[in-house]
């Protein structure tokens, strides 16, 4: 296995490329190991936990609460787990935001590693420290900001992800295409999703590249002070919607985008829209759907980014640069208003 290390403020990650799973009994102590799975991805690779302590919860994003954070901790105590134990988060985004979170409250911190087993959390979920639960339909409103020991890739659980969840993780692909690289946006907008399904090399490359676009970005500003908001491009509305309408992640933010790249247009002059929404549509991405603009609204009063009577609105200048802004609240509703 390839061994990229990444020094943090205060811990130095390891990124493990073309990893095993099985390689993680040679990493940790097994005898203090606990892994943490949902029950989709223990259905599909039972196998793989064989012998080992392994906590399982339900799947599925209306799961990110409290209530399953006090079950992994439960259980937690149930198997003995104590200060020197390791928690080790095999899955997709929910499963890393909540194993995280879990390991930075559990006797107050113990270590934690994960396995993405979704596009998604490959590129984006699992990287970068944040870590956390929704409340109610508020997106990750409870958390924390803690990096992992390391991050194993194993792309043969991609093996069995269904096509709509490698569209949810294409979607993270493009956004860091549209605020960051203007070359690869290009390079996606010449292939579709079948091509990186079969052509696990291509896949590889593009992976690695997306890792190392947001750990460039989490490195220079760890803590979301500035740049790291950029990151948030597509969130803002996306997040407002996701949950209210039970939509896949990616699929949430690929309409975000969508709003964004227009109110780009009218704020920062952008003129590729065209482009961005061909690209989503190419990886099976939705770019509109009705939904209620006073009720989106009502919840991004409650969002993190929100200041005074604006709104930290993350905006293209041109493909591959981003830049926020803090747009008024009303101004905001109007734009969206527009273009609905």
């Amino acid at each position: 296995m390839k061994n990229w290390k990444v020094k943090f403020s205060t811990t130095t990650v390891s990124f493990f490329w073309e990893g095993k799973f099985a390689a993680i009994g040679k990493m940790v102590d097994k005898a203090n190991a606990f892994y943490i799975t949902d029950e989709n991805v223990y259905a599909l690779h039972e196998k793989k936990f064989a012998g080992k302590k392994t906590i399982i919860i339900p799947s599925g994003e209306e799961h990110k609460q409290q209530a399953t954070v006090n079950f992994i901790i439960d259980a937690l105590l149930n198997f003995g787990a104590t200060r020197q134990s390791v928690l080790i988060g095999v899955g997709g985004g929910v499963v890393t935001d909540m194993v995280g979170y879990v390991a930075g409250v559990y006797m107050r911190g113990v270590a934690v590693g994960f396995v993405p087993t979704t596009i998604l959390a490959m590129v984006d979920a699992s990287i970068g420290g944040k870590n956390g639960i929704d409340v109610g339909l508020y997106k990750n409103m409870v958390g924390l900001i803690r990096q992992p020991s390391f991050l194993l890739y194993d792309l043969d659980f991609l093996k069995t992800l269904p096509t709509h969840q490698w569209e949810n993780g294409f979607a993270e692909i493009i956004k860091h295409a549209a605020i960051k690289d203007a070359a690869m946006m290009k390079n996606l907008a010449s292939h579709d999703l079948a091509y990186y399904q079969k052509n696990k090399k291509a896949l590889q490359i593009l992976i690695e590249k997306n890792v190392r676009i947001k750990v460039k970005v989490v490195q220079q500003d760890e803590f979301e002070k500035g740049d790291r908001k950029l990151l948030n491009f597509g969130h803002t509305l996306g997040h407002a919607i996701e949950n209210e309408h039970a939509l896949l992640h990616g699929h949430a933010i690929s309409i975000g985008m969508v709003y964004a790249a227009k109110i780009s247009q009218v704020l920062q002059g952008f003129n590729d829209t065209g482009l961005l929404i061909d690209t989503l549509k190419k990886y099976g991405l939705p770019t509109s759907m009705h939904f209620n603009i006073e009720d989106a609204m009502q919840v991004m009063q409650k969002d993190k980014k929100k200041a005074n009577a604006g709104m930290q609105y993350v905006l293209l200048q041109k493909m591959g640069k981003a830049v926020y802004e803090t747009v008024p609240m009303k101004s905001l509703e109007k734009l969206i208003k527009l273009y609905s």
